[in-house]
């Protein structure tokens, strides 16, 4: 059985493309806390960024088809790490630290958001950061504090929705709606919002080839794969 409809998004040309990239080598680079050794600003980025537990990790496993790539604390908001992962030398994958965590040090959190907050602002590479939201509970406090991080930093940021599957037909089209008609007024909102789902694998290939579009050579991909060569040199 296929996925439902509303998870269909994406054109062929660049789902292709997203399927052919997401297949190449995708190696962990290094885990940064300090800004200072963060890894030269060579190739285009994306970031994902989510409250703890709302399938940061499970998402970007889905992504890359590997199932322990993005590693899973067991403690909301104790991984502090911002992870970097290199495609195919076509695209960097950041996986920002959890936000929204109850049982952290006030101290901690402040550290945290001034990281990200320094981050966001100085990364010219970043081309677009992922707010993943859980479709079950919709934006919250924490996801809005995030969204606002990144209209003041001018960073294009696309929402994701997901855990998709846990909702009815209705449920998801109705929390699509609302979490739509939050981001009209938002800056640096991408429009469209995206929903998900890891555990059936439900929007994933429409995700992948969004962000493929916005790799090294990915533009190409939005001319219906015109000067994209697709091989396993990314040089």
């Amino acid at each position: 059985m296929g996925q439902p409809t509303e998870f269909d998004t994406t054109d062929a040309a660049l789902i292709e493309y997203g399927r052919w990239l997401f297949t190449q080598e995708c190696q962990f680079m290094k885990g940064v806390v300090d800004l200072d050794f963060l890894p030269p600003a060579d190739l285009p980025e994306v970031a994902f960024a989510g409250r703890s537990n709302v399938g940061k990790s499970s998402l970007v496993n889905a992504l890359t088809g590997r199932n322990t790539l993005a590693r899973t604390s067991n403690t909301p908001g104790r991984t502090r790490e911002l992870n970097y992962f290199d495609l195919a030398g076509r695209l960097i994958l950041v996986d920002l630290p959890g936000y929204g965590f109850a049982k952290v040090p006030k101290q901690m959190v402040a550290a945290w958001t001034d990281t990200i907050r320094l981050f966001l602002a100085g990364r010219t590479t970043l081309r677009r950061v992922f707010v993943l939201i859980d479709a079950r509970h919709g934006l919250k406090d924490g996801d809005r504090e995030m969204m606002d991080l990144l209209d003041r930093a001018a960073v294009s940021y696309q929402i994701v929705l997901t855990k998709a599957d846990k909702l009815t037909v209705a449920a998801r089209q109705e929390m699509h709606a609302k979490t739509s008609a939050d981001l009209v007024r938002r800056p640096a909102a991408y429009p469209g919002v995206h929903l998900t789902s890891s555990a059936k694998i439900w929007g994933i290939s429409e995700l992948r080839g969004q962000i493929a579009a916005l790799s090294r050579d990915g533009i190409e991909a939005r001319g219906q794969g015109k000067g994209i060569v697709m091989t396993d040199d990314a040089g």
